[in-house]
């Protein structure tokens, strides 16, 4: 071994120790995707090395035959892997293997439960499989040299996965990364050449590369050891680029694996080949479930972006729109120079067009899924459709086609549970009912009780109920759906058409004419806490609600926007008040002025607190309450 310089000890970031000890602590069940993580990241470093050599050839020093090796010595009871791909210098080898300097690593942590079924699934996607090998070894020991580096640059790394490691610069002749692992007692059963090949096989077959195992022959006479010989033990071809119908559903699901790093199998996936104008293969991934960090813009996203089959980048993002970024997979393209970039790739119109094919097949899936496997889509729908529901206001193209994957809780579904879709809605909606009704609020169990629902629970109409903080939002952009428009049951003044028998309506004039004197008593009483006051047709058991204006904004989005901090613009709520309810008999028959007036408010605030806002003056409420009650003892 080349002599050692520069021998320091460090310690482990705080966060790498605790997934240590996780690893340790027999966090996967199952072991032997050790060897599966640490040949993904050795096929990561050859694809980053063949990409870098595309304008820096002298990076292959002239070796360039790239390939990944796996050999193991029962004696020493040692793994070593080693690839000749980009290498680590002394200070990549610190920052890689010491640290997780990852946005939101934080964040990552508070998601570790200590379950480790939970938790399994967090630390693949958090992409740090090479502390996988301490589930297996007591002692790892990395020699790296970086591409390009001169020989005496080499380094050593070394640790027993607790506290810290050790690092030394060495003589390391050729480049790329050779990893020993020192089994713990009891692991005997990998320093095996038939088990390791049954594990390569299993898991790494679609590694575009050659993985090669030692194969015995027989001495030459007069040597006292058998030459090594080497054989590739895998398929060594790009997996997208093999027929479909050659390959089985373990290969994708394997191969999914390998580039989302995540250890539980994808909801679906599609694989397709467009030839004509332009060329390109891709495979799509939707994952089972969502990645801690879905929601972080600055979270790293997108495909793997191939050009005739050389390794260009990791999450290309211009090649998905951004609400469908939770979609793994590669894209190998026939048009796109190898010398492509991430600025190039915004401006290019190659990418527009692939980018509609690709939003399309996504789409496609998951129409497919929602069809053919309901539950799979069900627990999709639970993990993503937040991010779903921001696709209507980021593709404009696609509106309809997202509309129908959206899921909504109503007054007809499960309870609480958002499992009703849009055609769902629409089949079984009432003869003549021509719109679509919804209700926004901040909570299942308020706007399920809504008195903005009483009418439609008499009529039985259905009514989607929509409590996600995106929801108002989300619906500012969905304007119809099949021909049908939305409406929200608490805006403006309803009109349920041909729901509403002719005989209904004209009553419902009539009243309104017969309570003229009752309306004007109360714009007076209320002044300018309201913008108007007219008889409700939505009430049946409720004595009065706030509704909005039809170009006010909703409750949901004002408290949003306040927040936020951002200036709301003004606007006061519609008091509408049930005719037939004993409380505005009542009322109507005050002659008080001052009672009156009291009354009028306390309702007011009434009906504000039944749509989840919160009183301006809480404590004039309160006041003029207890003094009814006072009144109402004497």
């Amino acid at each position: 071994m080349s002599v050692e310089t520069q021998k320091e000890t460090l310690g482990f970031q705080t966060e790498v120790k605790q997934l240590l000890h996780l690893m340790i602590h027999s966090l996967y069940s199952n072991k032997e995707i050790f060897l599966r993580e640490l040949i993904s990241n050795a096929s990561d470093a050859v694809d980053k090395l063949r990409f870098e050599a595309l304008s820096k050839p002298e990076l292959l020093e002239g070796g360039a035959e790239l390939k990944i090796r796996v050999s193991f010595d029962k004696d020493a009871k040692t793994v070593t892997l080693e690839d000749n791909g980009i290498g680590m210098s002394r200070e990549d080898a610190i920052t890689h293997l010491g640290t997780i300097a990852k946005s939101g690593t934080a964040d990552f942590m508070k998601h570790l439960t200590g379950d480790q079924k939970k938790d399994s699934h967090l630390i693949g996607q958090f992409g740090v499989g090479f502390y996988s090998a301490f589930i297996v070894a007591d002692k790892v020991d990395v020699f790296s040299r970086r591409a390009g580096a001169a020989a005496s640059e080499g380094v050593h790394w070394s640790s027993k996965g607790e506290g810290d490691f050790e690092v030394a610069t060495i003589e390391k002749a050729e480049r790329g990364t050779r990893i020993v692992l020192h089994l713990k007692s009891g692991e005997d059963e990998f320093a095996d050449g038939w088990r390791l090949r049954n594990i390569i096989k299993k898991y790494s077959d679609h590694i575009a590369l050659p993985i090669e195992l030692p194969k015995e022959v027989a001495a030459a006479e007069g040597e006292e050891k058998p030459a090594v010989e080497w054989e590739t033990v895998n398929r060594a071809s790009a997996l997208w680029t093999r027929p479909r119908t050659e390959i089985k559903d373990e290969e994708y699901q394997e191969f999914y694996k390998h580039i989302a790093h995540d250890f539980e199998n994808p909801l679906s996936w599609s694989h397709n080949k467009v030839e004509g104008k332009l060329e390109y293969s891709s495979l799509l991934y939707v994952p089972a479930r969502a990645p801690f960090d879905l929601y972080q813009r600055e979270a790293p996203k997108g495909l793997k972006l191939y050009v005739q089959r050389v390794f260009v980048m990791d999450q290309a993002e211009s090649f998905l729109p951004l609400y469908l970024r939770f979609i793994k997979g590669v894209v190998d393209s026939n048009d796109l120079s190898l010398n492509v970039s991430r600025e190039i790739l915004q401006k290019d119109p190659i990418i527009d067009s692939m980018k509609s094919a690709l939003t399309k097949r996504v789409l496609d899936m998951l129409e497919k899924l929602a069809k053919n496997e309901p539950e799979q889509y069900k627990g999709f729908w639970k993990n993503f459709g937040q991010v779903m529901k921001e696709g209507p206001a980021e593709d404009f193209a696609n509106k309809e086609k997202i509309a129908g994957l959206l899921r909504f809780a109503s007054t007809q579904g499960s309870e609480g549970e958002q499992d009703v879709g849009l055609a769902d809605y629409l089949a079984r909606a009432k003869e003549g009912q021509d719109k679509i009704y919804y209700l926004t609020g901040e909570k299942f169990e308020a706007v399920k009780n809504s008195p903005h629902l009483e009418v439609f629970r008499k009529k039985g109409i259905e009514v989607l109920l929509l409590t996600d903080r995106i929801d108002e939002w989300l619906m500012s952009y969905l304007s119809d759906f099949d021909g049908k428009s939305f409406v929200d049951v608490a805006r403006g003044d309803l009109d349920l058409g041909n729901l509403d028998s002719e005989e209904d309506k004209k009553a419902a004039e009539e009243v309104a004419k017969s309570k003229e004197g009752l309306v004007e008593r109360l714009k007076t009483a209320l002044g300018d806490s309201v913008a108007e006051v007219r008889v409700s047709h939505r009430l049946t058991d409720s004595p009065a609600i706030l509704a909005i204006g039809e170009q006010d904004l909703g409750l949901q989005m004002r408290q949003i926007l306040e927040a936020s901090g951002q200036k709301v613009p003004d606007s006061k709520p519609i008091f509408e008040f049930n005719p037939a309810h004993p409380l505005i008999e009542k009322l109507d028959n005050e002659q008080s002025d001052e009672r009156f007036g009291d009354l009028s408010h306390i309702l007011f605030d009434q009906a504000a607190l039944a749509a989840g806002d919160s009183l301006k003056d809480p404590a004039a409420y309160v006041r003029r309450l207890n003094k009814l009650l006072v009144e109402l003892s004497v």
